[in-house]
């Protein structure tokens, strides 16, 4: 009952829509153009959104990347809170299509990573979500996955890392926080509760979420539109193919050789992804304004060589410090630096400076 009310909301507003831009046609110039330009640009964005949504759902990364370009550009034109929240899920998902690589910073934080940022903003879109248990199980697939790829690609530091940072940021759920702590202290990659949380499944949650959404909230009616007259129309447009073919087909024979066009948008170039603009710093997420939220999605830069963190030159040990080692040597055995590094914030050192320090400590009998 509720969605067909719904249903009918949005067909009452697309009729007034519709009567908005027939009595502006019967006014002066400037009248007319200012109104008509409202109602195409709500249209517009809508079917961008839409088109984002659907790269997503059918894995269509690379032109995910390219629409969202597009969406961009529009994006400023939009007032309104629903234009605020639709900006939200495609920055969000923007972030989750980079979840499986380190090199790609969308935070001022150089150790957060993509999924880390998504998992910064769900609590921001919860509210568009009604099924309670399938935001838990987004909310439990970001934090497992962004541990569980510092596993694999042999990242124990950056995996206990974003334990901490987890902790600092957001009340997620403890238990699952300790359980990874412990699967992590143990270095196992392949465990079993790791698997079960799968960057494929992930991605299948969220479509999931996705589909709730676009029929919570239909922005389809540009793509609709556009999709009647294509069918209305076939043969004009496959006549034009093949006139197209033929005259290439043509060409081609007059050189010797037939040649297929090269696209003018490369499904492989994301340098449309870099921009000056991605310097702001995007911590707070809950008063934004509409030009903080385009930078949100995109990348800082998709340039590793920028994005390598430069390390701060360790200050003197501190008593704190040498407690932290003395309670991990106790803890681990001497020999267990990595382990140690895990348990502590040794503030940038490394496990060889670790050994050093307590060979020092040991001459100086501090330790025994």
């Amino acid at each position: 009952m509720g969605l067909k009310l719904k249903k009918k909301n949005m067909e009452d507003e697309i009729n007034v829509e519709r009567e908005n831009v027939a009595a502006a046609i019967n006014c002066d110039e400037s009248v007319r153009f200012s109104q008509v330009t409202a109602v195409a640009n709500r249209w517009i964005f809508d079917f961008w959104f839409v088109s984002l949504c659907r790269r997503f759902k059918e894995g269509q990364f690379d032109e995910f990347n390219e629409t969202l370009s597009t969406f961009q550009e529009i994006c400023p034109k939009m007032k309104g809170n629903i234009y605020h929240e639709k900006t939200m899920i495609c920055a969000f998902l923007a972030r989750v299509i980079h979840g499986n690589e380190l090199d790609v910073q969308f935070e001022d934080e150089a150790d957060v990573m993509p999924l880390m940022s998504a998992a910064k903003m769900w609590p921001d879109l919860k509210s568009t979500v009604k099924d309670k248990s399938l935001s838990k199980n987004i909310t439990q697939l970001l934090l497992v996955q962004s541990v569980a790829l510092c596993l694999e690609k042999g990242k124990l530091s950056s995996a206990s890392s974003a334990l901490r940072w987890y902790a600092n940021n957001r009340e997620f759920p403890q238990n699952l926080i300790v359980k990874l702590t412990t699967i992590v202290t143990r270095r196992e990659t392949y465990h079993p509760f790791l698997m079960s949380f799968s960057f494929s499944r992930l991605l299948e949650t969220i479509k999931s979420y996705l589909d709730a959404y676009l029929e919570k909230n239909p922005s389809d009616y540009l793509l609709k539109e556009a999709t009647n007259f294509v069918q209305s129309a076939p043969l004009v447009e496959d006549s034009e193919v093949t006139k197209d073919r033929s005259v290439s087909e043509e060409a081609g024979r007059s050189t010797g050789n037939i040649k297929t066009k090269r696209k003018l948008l490369s499904t492989k170039n994301l340098d449309v992804w870099q921009s000056d603009s991605c310097k702001e710093s995007f911590v707070s997420l809950r008063r934004m304004s509409k030009n903080d939220l385009l930078m949100m999605t995109s990348p800082k830069s998709v340039d590793t060589s920028k994005n390598k963190k430069t390390r701060k030159r360790p200050q003197k040990w501190t008593s704190r410090l040498d407690t932290c080692l003395q309670i991990g040597v106790k803890r681990h055995g001497q020999g267990n630096w990595s382990r140690i590094l895990m348990d502590f914030d040794f503030e940038g050192r490394t496990g060889t400076m670790l050994k050093d320090r307590w060979r020092v400590l040991m001459k100086a009998h501090k330790v025994g």
